[in-house]
């Protein structure tokens, strides 16, 4: 009997939760669906964003995240995107993305021929059987096929940047005996353990050593250091498989390669039968002013890796393009790397009409356009500064700003953040925040940025 009553106590208690889960369910749902919230509703938002992020995401991100107050009884909580260069916090208040959610937004916020695309599939099927041949997987492999530079012709669909490089490294492997890659300095892969490995920064790397073995990192830029290191290998018998590098760096602090370190670096891995592997996560879509950055250089990888803006700023989405000659690897079994959600019908659909948008509004060249007004501009801006700024570097609309420590870089995000400006700097150099708005941003939101960075510099006291 005590038995019974003590099951049933634990069965009310669950009930309970149950009842309570689905109440705060309920606001939620009533709150998403919307289109404008009260004072108080935002409120209670607010309150329960930052209360849930101490209690049940990492306190950590209330300490680190700008927009949080020092007593963590406030933050700006994003709501809703304002337009395609645009969003909102709860309060109401509009930012310019200069950040970009980290490089996904290149063709905008929500963009309405992506976001239709999504919702026209979702209408239809969300995801797929996994047995049946689903139809958006192949078109887009194709228009990748088609798009890409050189002969890359087969693609792998995954979910984010970190997957795609996964995926490159196994096939790496698969394609040769060899076990040996080499990264850069600075270098940025990502943070699953094998792409983590790639990746430089010794303060992510650290809590999780050793990482997978076989990787060496070299100086980025330094093509006698990559040339020696190669030579080494093939000397003691650890031919290197891959050479995996971004052509420009982005989370090391958007760092350009010496004008013929790529083609250099091509030959290079030729002559030792080493694959290269181009990660375009951060760099591709349009972002430099080229379809994909690679083009600038004139370079064809084995591997190309993408993310990011793939997705169209709405779905999750990355992918690898490859050679057949090293994709066949993957031929004899296909399930050799799988993923349940990589390629899925939203996805894809999602990637389909990025590409279209990219296309048809020309922004691969309008980010050209609008990168080299930026640059002049704020270079300009920081004429005066010099004992606060190092250098303004970039190509298209991937712009880093370095200062001399990373106590002025920021104050400058803060300054810009409070005037409506959101940028951050960059995992690996923390010292440079990165201006990468959408390739959509405006003449007179640019102008505006610029404007309010000489304001911002103006008012720093070093």
């Amino acid at each position: 009997m005590t038995n019974f009553t003590e099951e049933q106590k634990k069965q009310e208690t669950t009930m309970e939760k149950y009842v309570e889960v689905y109440n705060y369910t309920n606001k939620i749902l009533d709150l998403i669906e919307k289109q404008e919230i009260s004072t108080e509703e935002a409120e209670w938002v607010t309150r329960q964003t930052v209360d849930n992020f101490r209690d049940h995401v990492n306190p950590g991100f209330l300490s680190y995240r700008k927009s949080v107050t020092k007593d963590g009884q406030f933050a700006a909580v994003e709501w809703k995107d304002s337009g395609l260069n645009c969003f909102m916090d709860v309060n109401g208040k509009e930012y310019i993305d200069c950040l970009g959610g980290f490089g996904i937004y290149n063709v905008g916020h929500g963009h309405p021929k992506v976001k239709q695309a999504v919702f026209n599939q979702m209408n239809r099927q969300a995801l797929h059987s996994q047995d049946l041949l689903d139809p958006l997987r192949a078109m887009l492999a194709k228009i990748l096929a088609d798009i890409t530079p050189g002969d890359l012709k087969y693609a792998f669909f995954a979910n984010s940047g970190t997957e795609a490089v996964e995926a490159a490294l196994k096939l790496a492997k698969m394609h040769s005996d060899r076990t040996t890659f080499i990264a850069t300095t600075r270098a940025f892969h990502g943070k699953s353990l094998g792409s983590l490995s790639g990746t430089a920064k010794g303060v992510f790397r650290k809590p999780f050593l050793p990482m997978i073995p076989g990787f060496r990192h070299v100086h980025f830029g330094d093509i006698e250091m990559m040339r020696k290191t190669m030579e080494v290998c093939a000397m003691v018998g650890e031919d290197v498989a891959a050479v995996i590098i971004e052509p420009i760096q982005g989370e090391g602090g958007v760092n350009l390669p010496p004008e013929a370190y790529l083609k250099q670096l091509r030959e290079l891995c030729d002559q030792y039968g080493a694959l290269l592997i181009f990660d375009e996560v951060q760099t591709g879509m349009g972002r430099t002013g080229k379809m994909f950055c690679c083009e600038h250089y004139g370079v064809v990888p084995d591997i190309l890796c993408l993310a990011k803006a793939f997705g169209g700023g709405i779905m999750p989405a990355g992918a690898i393009v490859a050679t057949e000659e090293v994709f066949k690897s993957f031929f004899p079994n296909p399930f050799m790397h799988t993923t349940t959600f990589g390629g899925n019908p939203l996805a894809c659909a999602a990637a389909i009409a990025t590409f279209n948008v990219l296309i048809e509004e020309n922004l691969p060249a309008r980010a050209a356009e609008m990168g080299e007004f930026m640059l002049k501009g704020l270079r300009e801006a920081a004429d005066e500064h010099g004992d606060k700024v190092l250098e303004i570097r970039g190509m298209g609309l991937l712009i880093g700003i370095e200062f001399h420590n990373d106590e002025i870089g920021y104050e400058v995000s803060k300054g810009l953040f409070d005037k409506g400006i959101l940028v951050a700097g960059t995992l690996i150099n923390a010292k440079t925040i990165r201006i990468e708005p959408p390739l959509t941003i405006t003449i007179e939101q640019a102008e505006r940025v610029i404007a309010e960075f000489r304001n911002v510099l103006a008012q720093i006291r070093v």
